[in-house]
């Protein structure tokens, strides 16, 4: 709680304002400690966003592109892709085959006959939802069971199982209740009002997710016939049906089903899309445009990584700037103190040593050449280079670019030598991109698992330095903070004092001239 302090009544002086004048000054000194806090929170902001960066180039490009699944991509061209289409896993063989589409999974769906009951005038009408089984005809006391089976029939035609829960009601039971109980009984049903139906089906396809109303009750025989379950192809009335059924094709002569549309047979991914007259051919090979992709993809990230960070590094000096006190702030627009400080942020990581020793061990193990069956291999053989130092741009003079990339301008129309590569050796090239990322990711791995200045594996700066800092910094702000207020504690006391001697005084000299007045 603040102290009220009542000056100046006997001196007729501006005590706050010579109290703030005197502090003042140890203010601008502590002011230093202020700003120091700041740069170093500022710095940690900047070192953070940077190595989440890192870490993704790290865990992602650098890591994946060391494994064979990132060269061993398989496409598969289908000759009627109305019929089926196909993905083709690493593991799939390349080759022709042949493939016949018997028959598309369904899902079960049977609709009911149309629903109807009489109003006040006797007048036939639909039922709606509101409508109770009892005033359809259900004369039945008590409760009734209504069976369900489901799944595969066996040889007599029976079901071996039932939709659970079973379904019970009674003659109060009304539509809209029996519809929920089909529901929670893990059954798609609605009654349409406007139709006079029940539409129910199963929730997935398959033979094995097929279902009949086969109740062997009177009781639950009497529900399906009042609610028009039963089908009957005599019957106008009657409910129509449509069998659930797996999903049937015939690859390279053998049969497979499945309660999907979708076969994962020996490598490969096959959606079946509708029946075939006849044979289909499937042609697997290797994917040679998405094994490019995967290096040009590569190279985009490391570019964009190298690029940032080279652009830390070579910042500008922002010497004579320094963070804003709120006075500072005060006396310049929005659009100032955002330059302002954006000087200061640009600058922070300039000619980091943490920043050097990560961006110099990626662009040395880039360099890397290796031998594969008697030759040796460097980027510049698969047609990847950095641009002359006259070519490149600031900050991208270690950014890498291929040979024939139509997106880059600046090689576009040279030979194009990596997709060459891809097809003519594919067994190199995967083995030296591997042996590649390989060495970059041992050598990023390196630099964030040898120190102790980072607060846990997977930072590549000195947080833990950092964080000391800032805490240290923050006592000091504190520090500071306190003695300032124990200076202008020790003003305002020097003034009360005054103060008091002056009202003192006055008492006396006041006592005085009553003496003498008498």
């Amino acid at each position: 709680m603040g102290r009220i302090r009542i000056t100046g009544m006997n001196s007729g002086l501006d005590t706050d304002s010579m109290v703030k004048e005197l502090v003042n000054a140890y203010e601008k000194q502590g002011e230093k400690y202020t700003k120091a806090k700041t740069k170093t929170e500022w710095k940690q902001e900047a070192w953070t966003n940077l190595n989440n960066k890192i870490k993704s180039f790290f865990t992602k490009q650098a890591s994946n592109m060391r494994f064979s699944s990132a060269y061993s991509k398989k496409k598969t061209t289908v000759s009627d892709s109305s019929k089926a289409t196909v993905i083709a896993g690493s593991n799939a063989v390349n080759g022709t085959q042949t493939l016949e589409v018997k028959g598309l999974a369904k899902a079960a769906y049977l609709t009911s006959g149309e629903i109807t009951t009489t109003d006040g005038s006797g007048k036939t009408v639909k039922a709606s939802k509101t409508t109770t089984l009892g005033e359809l005809g259900l004369d039945i006391d008590g409760e009734v069971e209504l069976k369900i089976g489901k799944g595969v029939k066996d040889a007599g035609g029976q079901y071996s199982d039932y939709v659970q829960p079973p379904i019970r009601v009674t003659k109060d039971t009304t539509l809209a209740e029996f519809q929920n109980q089909l529901s929670a009984a893990g059954l798609n049903a609605n009654y349409d009002e406007s139709n006079g139906r029940f539409f129910i089906s199963s929730k997935e396809s398959g033979e094995a997710n097929n279902f009949d109303f086969v109740s062997d009750s009177d009781g639950g025989r009497k529900v399906q016939e009042i609610l028009k379950l039963n089908v009957d192809e005599d019957s106008s009335d009657s409910a129509s049906k449509i069998d659930g059924e797996d999903a049937e094709i015939v690859l390279n002569g053998a049969t497979f089903k499945s309660s999907t549309n979708n076969f994962s047979i020996n490598g490969l991914t096959i959606t079946a899309k509708d029946k075939t007259n006849g044979a289909i051919s499937l042609v697997t090979d290797t994917d040679y445009d998405e094994i490019y992709d995967n290096v040009k993809n590569f190279f985009k990230e490391y570019n964009s990584l190298m690029n940032e960070m080279d652009k830390l590094y070579n910042a500008a000096s922002s010497k004579g700037y320094e963070p804003l006190t709120s006075e500072e702030k005060d006396a310049m627009t929005d659009d100032e103190i955002e330059k302002w400080e954006t000087k200061i942020k640009d600058s922070l990581l300039r000619n980091d040593s943490e920043l050097d020793t990560i961006s110099s061990a990626m662009r040395q193990a880039m360099l890397s050449t290796f031998d594969i069956d008697g030759k040796t291999y460097s980027l510049s053989s698969f047609g990847i280079n950095t641009l002359g130092y006259f070519e490149a741009g600031d900050n991208e003079k270690n950014m890498y670019h291929i040979d024939g990339d139509k997106d880059d301008s600046n090689t576009s129309g040279n030979e194009d030598k990596l997709r060459a590569m891809i097809a003519s050796n594919p067994s190199a090239t995967a083995s030296f991109f591997q042996q590649l990322s390989g060495k970059l990711y041992d050598a990023m791995n390196k630099i964030q698992s040898n120190s102790d200045s980072y607060t846990s594996y997977g930072n590549f700066f000195s947080d833990k330095k950092l964080q000391n800092d800032y805490v240290d910094q923050d006592k000091q702000v504190k520090k500071w903070e306190e003695y300032v207020a124990k200076q202008e504690d020790k003003y305002y006391k020097q003034f009360t004092a005054m103060e008091s001697a002056m009202s003192s005084l006055n008492s006396q000299q006041s006592y005085i001239s009553q003496l003498f007045a008498g």
